[in-house]
């Protein structure tokens, strides 16, 4: 029987540093990783998700966001959140996911899947849905990736939930597609990688921009000037762990625990100290997804989650 705890591996590039980085200072104040994928098993020695979320709670991670890219990590992220106080369950087929779904004439049985998982207790969002132009040329793949984006804002309308973008080299279409069909309510822009003006755009919408570790980088001046223009009430902040890690340990494993590196770089971008973003950012989170306590969990399954008997 497979191991309940992970669901994937991550990817080992040659050369890569796979010790996970020590604990930082613990934040005073605490927040919510917005977006993370603990069912990725990563680094020398993986850490199950029970022990992502121990080191998160003893920096000041209150909880996360458990975040499905396809069927098999939706319904992990479901059943994991439904046992685990500390998760919510975001559900989704990644815009990469979807055109393989499209070509095997399975993408509406895959969308039924997530469909039905959304009205779960404790899945609190549809995501990571939306467009990636990056590594998807014009045609029948492009295609069912905004065939699938608008089949998931459905979705989120219809169970009321909260809805996390995926775009990556697609902003105006991701704009486009959301004025058309019409975006939900709380709509979020998981790892925000825009300018100013894509920051302004969000801004006049209501929309939620959420910053990764992409913020402390080197190369992203851009990405720190949209995070200073964009309004308070509507910013987040997130691993996109096991990716993304945060400046000093870009490279190395990332993890909900190291939230604390990210979000002080972003209080040094605005101009703020650390405790008062942190409460900012926390009460943006609860606003979009609701508390973490406020639907109980349930026992732990007598089978592994994902496992069928």
């Amino acid at each position: 029987m497979t191991d309940p705890s992970f669901v994937r591996q991550r990817h080992v590039t040659d050369g890569r540093d796979l010790a996970y980085p020590p604990l930082p200072e613990a934040l005073t104040v605490p927040v919510y990783d917005n977006h993370t994928h603990l069912e990725m098993s990563d680094g020398d020695e993986p850490l199950d998700y029970r022990e992502h979320l121990d080191r998160a709670s003893s920096v000041g991670v209150r909880g996360v966001v458990q975040v499905g890219n396809d069927v098999e990590t939706s319904r992990w992220s479901a059943e994991t959140a439904a046992i685990e106080p500390r998760m919510l369950a975001a559900v989704a087929l990644h815009p990469n996911d979807a055109p393989d779904y499209a070509e095997r004439g399975e993408l509406d049985d895959a969308l039924a899947v997530i469909a039905e998982l959304a009205g779960r207790p404790r899945v609190r969002a549809v995501g990571e849905t939306g467009l990636d132009f990056y590594r998807t040329e014009e045609g029948p793949r492009r295609e069912a990736q905004f065939r699938s984006f608008e089949a998931h804002i459905e979705i989120a309308k219809q169970n009321d939930i909260a809805l996390q973008i995926h775009d990556r080299d697609a902003h105006a279409d991701v704009v486009a597609t959301l004025k058309r069909v019409g975006a939900p309510e709380r709509t979020v822009f998981h790892c925000f990688s825009g300018d100013v003006e894509l920051a302004r755009i969000c801004a006049d919408n209501g929309w939620y921009m959420s910053f990764a570790g992409t913020v402390t980088f080197k190369n992203a001046p851009k990405l720190r000037e949209a995070l200073a223009s964009a309004p308070r009430h509507l910013i987040m902040v997130e691993t996109d762990a096991p990716f993304l890690t945060p400046t000093p340990y870009r490279g190395r494993p990332n993890a909900p625990y190291l939230i604390p590196h990210t979000l002080r770089a972003m209080a040094e971008i605005i101009g703020t100290d650390a405790s008062t973003l942190a409460a900012q950012i926390t009460s943006n989170t609860e606003l979009v997804y609701g508390r973490w306590d406020s639907e109980p969990v349930g026992p732990p399954p007598t089978t592994p989650i994902g496992i069928i008997a």
